[in-house]
């Protein structure tokens, strides 16, 4: 199960599921950055970021709690998005899809304050040295959770239409179930990494 040559096997296995992850989170980006009907949300989601970092700052150690708490949420995140998928996939399309917002949303935000060369540079500085980890990371675990989406349908589809297929169908469920325990380990990894990389290099890096 958690043999490096099965996961990846697995992993290609779920291409069409994070390419799709992908597709939803830049189109997510794009929403963000340029519909004024979901502003007055993204303020908020925001404003509950920044009394993240606030709370960070006052502690004794801003970096260790910083990388705290930035890794419980994200890796906390990460395995309920994917399990939560269970209910026909809506909390992993919203989820992977209000993360791009975010993100769009503050990219714009500083590009009109600021300019698009100092947004190049947040993006360069700010976001990429972590977000290369944790953004796939977020996607993958996205992807599962649309995954066990779609096995939801076929299994609600057999219960109504074709009973017959529903052992078929458990089996299914059964063997992915198996496949996405490794990623209860291996996500929160990544999570873990991509904390440690925000809350030093990438801090270092934007105060240059």
């Amino acid at each position: 199960m958690f043999k490096a040559k099965s996961i990846m096997e697995h992993l290609k296995q779920m291409n069409p599921y994070i390419a799709f992850g992908f597709i939803l989170f830049f189109a997510g980006m794009v929403i963000g950055g340029t519909n004024p009907v979901f502003h007055a949300f993204l303020n908020n989601q925001l404003v509950g970021l920044s009394g993240i970092s606030d709370v960070a700052k006052n502690s004794d150690n801003p970096t260790l709690t910083l990388s705290v708490i930035i890794f419980l949420n994200n890796a906390i995140k990460s395995v309920f998005v994917m399990y939560l998928g269970a209910f026909f996939g809506i909390v992993p399309l919203l989820f992977i899809v209000v993360n791009g917002m975010v993100i769009g949303y503050l990219l714009q935000n500083i590009a009109a304050q600021e300019g698009a060369a100092f947004m190049a540079s947040v993006v360069l500085k700010g976001i990429l040295p972590h977000g290369i980890i944790e953004i796939p990371a977020i996607i993958i675990a996205c992807a599962y959770g649309m995954k066990f989406g779609t096995l939801g349908f076929r299994g609600l589809g057999s219960l109504l239409f074709s009973r017959s297929k529903l052992p078929v169908i458990g089996k299914d469920y059964e063997s992915f179930v198996a496949r996405t325990v490794p990623m209860i380990v291996l996500l929160p990894l990544a999570m873990l990494v991509a904390s440690i990389i925000e809350s030093t290099l990438s801090v270092w890096l934007l105060s240059l």
